[in-house]
């Protein structure tokens, strides 16, 4: 239970987040690169779109049966999860939470205090949720880094619920 937390208040559905199962999702991000690199809101549907295809090109050039370097690739990606870093932004679980329109700020509420963002502010957020291939667990379960990067170094730690107010 140590990696439950709650998104509350003036939300028309409260969302319970574990970041035990962050892993699993496909909207993870490295956190050694992600500050580093342009940023660049991808289009989603454009990004299935050309995953979609790129699968359909290799099986109807290969055949449903994986040739050898999909078995490297997906050994490649088992590494990377069991030894990186990562996060994934806040963005859609406050979308998913739906904030009500007279809403203004979001606090995360830490084990030493409260952290206020702007809503704005929170949907570029990144919460961090593994260090090295292992879950945050002396000042997790999440850490929050605003979407610019200027916390990478010094994330807010040991959030224990988000409030919307």
């Amino acid at each position: 239970m140590d990696s439950i937390l709650m998104i509350k208040g003036s939300v028309n559905y409260k969302i319970t987040l574990d970041a035990g199962v962050f892993i699993f999702d496909d909207r993870k991000e490295d956190l050694t690169t992600f500050f580093k690199q342009s940023v660049k809101k991808p289009d989603e549907l454009e990004e299935y779109t050309k995953a979609a295809s790129q699968h359909w090109d290799r099986e109807i050039r290969e055949g449903a049966i994986l040739p050898p370097t999909l078995k490297t690739e997906k050994k490649y990606e088992k590494q990377r999860l069991l030894t990186g870093t990562f996060g994934i932004p806040l963005n859609p679980f406050l979308m998913n939470a739906q904030i009500q329109p007279h809403a203004e700020e979001v606090q995360f509420v830490t084990a030493t205090g409260i952290v206020t963002m702007t809503i704005e502010e929170a949907n570029d957020a990144i919460l961090g949720f593994s260090k090295d291939g292992k879950p945050l667990k002396e000042d997790g379960p999440i850490h929050v880094y605003y979407g610019d990067g200027s916390n990478e170094n010094d994330p807010i730690k040991n959030v224990r619920e988000i409030f919307i107010k």
